[in-house]
């Protein structure tokens, strides 16, 4: 089929693709042979299970939605952030639970998540503000670190302090978003 597309570049690009998916398979037979079923692959399980079956049991259950929509936020913004700062080589991890994107479900879809959620609903009086530096700072400056200790996260081109700025924006926002009064009718 004709595309306004120029072939020259279609064909280059899909070569690129091409490179991605052989990478990928290269991966996945790593993955498969040295981080399925071992320490770091039931560590990951663990970690991406327990924080969302903690926050069913103790979430403020008037607020679930409100929550969710808050913390669904968070979800889409730091995988995307992690997925670009895997991609340009700033950081990676190992013993991932499945061999794909997000870099690591258990920090984008569950652990930050799951912690704003509860700190919107813990004492929702609190300045944002300081919610928002205690959490950044105890995340680039506690969560990191042992996961960069345990061997999780290996950082390349990048150090603990940029995070916090990344992290006090996220629960800025995601504070924000759950306190949106409503929504108009469709």
């Amino acid at each position: 089929m004709k595309t306004l597309q120029n072939s020259q570049k279609i064909k280059h690009i899909g070569d690129f693709y091409k490179k991605i998916k052989e990478t990928h398979f290269e991966y996945f037979d790593f993955w498969l042979h040295h981080t399925f079923l071992h320490w770091d692959f039931f560590l990951s399980t663990v970690l991406a299970v327990i924080p969302w079956i903690v926050w069913i049991k103790y979430r403020k259950k008037e607020s679930t939605h409100r929550l969710l929509f808050a913390g669904f936020f968070v979800l889409i913004i730091s995988s995307w952030f992690d997925f670009w700062g895997t991609m340009y080589g700033l950081w990676y991890y190992t013993g991932k639970v499945l061999p794909s994107m997000p870099s690591f479900i258990p920090w984008d879809f569950c652990i930050l998540p799951v912690t704003i959620m509860f700190l919107i609903q813990y004492k929702p009086k609190t300045s944002p503000f300081l919610k928002g530096f205690i959490f950044s700072c105890a995340t680039s400056f506690i969560g990191e670190p042992v996961f960069r200790w345990i061997g999780i996260y290996v950082m390349v081109k990048w150090s603990f302090l940029y995070s916090v700025p990344i992290y006090f924006l996220i629960y800025l926002a995601a504070d924000r978003l759950s306190r949106v009064k409503n929504f108009a009718e469709i």
